[in-house]
């Protein structure tokens, strides 16, 4: 699947987007996999609470199943203007 950083989640991980091959049945079983590749991810999925996830473009939540879904975007929380 795909998986997109952005903003400062982009920064602290170093890429844009990359494709994964994970066998993660939940998002949150997806970022443990990512927070165990290297300290990079681990600093960028320390605290949850300041992250958002979205699944094919749609928000979601850390319990959310991955079955069938294509991509996986990680951001901050957008404050409106």
């Amino acid at each position: 699947m795909d998986v997109l950083y952005f903003a400062w989640v982009r920064e602290r991980i170093g890429l844009p987007k990359e494709k994964v091959e994970t066998s993660a049945a939940t998002v949150a079983d997806l970022v443990e996999e990512l927070r165990g590749r290297e300290e990079r991810y681990a600093a960028a999925f320390a605290d949850l609470s300041a992250v958002r996830v979205a699944l094919d473009q749609e928000l979601s939540d850390f319990d959310a199943p991955l079955s069938g879904v294509r991509e996986v975007a990680f951001f901050p929380p957008m404050t409106g203007g």
